[in-house]
């Protein structure tokens, strides 16, 4: 039965780096291989990865279908895209990557979002987890091109005003019909002082805290350098942080 996870919040809270930690434990406790969506317009989980990217978006190949020229002659719109979609699958080892790109263009969408539900549902049954890095308006999610979500993870740092948009992010969730089981809260960049300091905004947003993750030079250095965090050694702060969050959830 596969498992699915995602992951959501503003950028710039570590919402991907979450998610490239959050795989990287599942690799290493071997509930493998793991599929990643990358669900964010502003997409880089690839980089957090170390997958390289050189295939087209879904959404630029589903855009590329309301061209009038966009389909080979003889090929249904539903046999080109699932084609297409197969050819937008990133393969690395132990984890493979689809990216969906950015919003969609003028114009009817919902025969190919059909075909790109159907698509995924048939997909998903290969892999144990999957692992979702979503917008914080949690796009994708509403419009259900997903099964149902086992576990969110909503991801604010150590700001109030990032608490609150995590808040709104829960508010939001009430309003989709994707059945959500487990929702928590992580506030990145944090020390057990913050908590403490924003428990009366915590409280607001109506999400249980799964924990904290410290501010980890280490991911700075590597962002920096371009060097994926899958490489980040053991004993690195967040890497820890995450793994006693996910042991502590049973994932």
């Amino acid at each position: 039965m596969t498992v699915n996870i995602a992951v959501a919040g503003k950028g710039g809270t570590g919402k991907t780096s979450f998610c490239a930690l959050l795989i990287r434990y599942l690799i290493e406790k071997k509930k493998t291989p793991v599929l990643a969506v990358d669900a964010d317009a502003n997409a880089n989980l690839n980089e957090a990865l170390g997958l390289k990217i050189e295939n087209e978006t879904v959404s630029e190949l589903i855009a590329k279908t309301k061209e009038i020229r966009g389909i080979p002659e003889g090929m249904s719109q539903e046999v080109y895209i699932e084609y297409k979609l197969n050819a937008a699958l990133s393969e690395g080892k132990n984890v493979d990557l689809l990216v969906m790109g950015g919003p969609e263009g003028p114009g009817c969408f919902c025969f190919p979002n059909n075909i790109l539900r159907k698509y995924l549902d048939k997909l998903t049954k290969g892999y144990p987890y999957i692992v979702m890095d979503n917008e914080a308006g949690l796009e994708h999610i509403s419009r259900r091109t997903t099964q149902d979500v086992d576990y969110l993870f909503v991801i604010s740092d150590n700001s109030a005003r990032s608490v609150r948009s995590a808040g709104r992010v829960n508010a939001l969730l009430k309003q989709i019909n994707t059945k959500v089981k487990n929702v928590y809260l992580i506030l990145t960049k944090a020390t057990p002082e913050d908590v403490e300091s924003l428990k009366e905004e915590i409280e607001k947003t109506g999400l249980k805290l799964a924990g904290i993750i410290p501010n980890d030079p280490g991911i700075t250095e590597y962002d920096v350098k371009s060097r994926p965090l899958f490489e980040l050694p053991g004993d690195s702060s967040a890497v820890k942080a995450v793994n006693e969050i996910l042991d502590s959830l049973n994932i």
